[in-house]
């Protein structure tokens, strides 16, 4: 099993290529040299942490995108979520029925989104924008005040370690392998990179597309639901306002990791790279007291570089 998981990533490095793993080098340099407090376990768990919310969603977000799609609601999805968990907890269930509740609520959006988008032909971006403003605005209809969170063994999820590792970071790695892992071995993987490389000889082929499309926008959801969760057993709350505008750095570490915006290209390892980028970049400007609209600028600029890049190497290969 080790052997196995070796070999994936070292071919996922070897596809996504060194430049990756070059920037996060100089990043990390960079700001240990700017800030001695920066090198350190205690700030490293500090940026597996703020990792593990974003990553969640960029992991969902690269299945979506590889197949084709786009789904800007991810960080309304988690808010709904978080709220659902809250509510849950409140109500005097366990910490399990919690994180369930989640997923099972992330999931459902998610499919909705998939209904939209696949048997409506609405296009991906209008669709889950429009939901984004939905589920936001419903979470505020329904709550508009933050729901406090009680139950303890829940609230240990965001803040507890085992061997001084965060459980947050376990969950994160340990999804990021499992679907790394997945996805070339079973039909989900084929026919997500096939879709979004052709959807329309998939249709021609007798591949049921729309279906394959809940699949992704649900599995898509289900992790923006496990990522509110996570967020609400951080800050002791649901709150309809929890992980808005989360959207931008999980694009950027999408789009960065190299997925391609047109589909049917992507790699899990060059998100979980993409994603170490961002985090390390914000974390750094906080760690050298860079006021926060800065750190904006820096992802918007990122985001752009990324897909610049993305449509200069489409092009120099097609003339090739």
């Amino acid at each position: 099993m080790v052997d196995l998981i070796r070999k994936v990533i070292f071919k996922s490095i070897r596809e996504v290529g060194p430049g990756l793993l070059i920037i996060l080098f100089v990043e990390i340099c960079f700001f240990s040299l700017m800030s001695e407090y920066f090198l350190s376990w205690e700030n490293f768990k500090n940026i597996l942490r703020a990792s593990t919310i974003i990553g969640l969603m960029a992991l969902g977000q690269t299945i979506v995108m590889i197949s084709g799609g786009f789904d800007l609601s991810v960080g309304s999805i988690s808010a709904a979520t978080a709220l659902s968990a809250a509510w849950i907890l409140q109500e005097g269930y366990g910490f399990f029925y919690g994180i369930l509740i989640a997923i099972i609520v992330g999931g459902f959006l998610g499919v909705c989104n998939g209904v939209i988008i696949g048997y409506l032909k609405i296009n991906p971006l209008i669709a889950t924008l429009g939901m984004m403003s939905i589920i936001r605005g419903l979470g505020y209809i329904f709550s508009d005040i933050a729901v406090r969170i009680q139950n303890q063994t829940f609230l240990e999820i965001g803040s507890g370690q085992v061997f001084n590792i965060p459980y947050v970071a376990i969950i994160l790695v340990f999804l990021f392998v499992a679907v790394g892992l997945t996805i070339p071995k079973f039909s989900f993987g084929r026919y997500m990179y096939a879709i979004g490389s052709n959807e329309r000889a998939c249709v021609l082929a007798g591949v049921r597309v729309n279906r394959w499309k809940l699949v992704f926008y649900g599995t898509c959801g289900a992790l923006a639901g496990l990522a509110g969760a996570i967020t609400s057993a951080r800050v002791g709350v649901g709150a309809p306002q929890i992980n808005m505008g989360v959207e931008l750095g999980v694009i950027t570490a999408v789009i960065l990791g190299g997925t391609a915006l047109t589909g049917g290209k992507g790699r899990i390892v060059g998100t979980f790279l993409g994603l170490f980028i961002v985090s390390t970049m914000s974390n750094g400007l906080v760690m050298l007291s860079v006021p926060t609209f800065y750190k904006y600028v820096a992802t918007g600029s990122l985001l752009l570089i990324a897909v610049f890049y993305d449509e200069w190497r489409r092009s120099h290969f097609a003339k090739r």
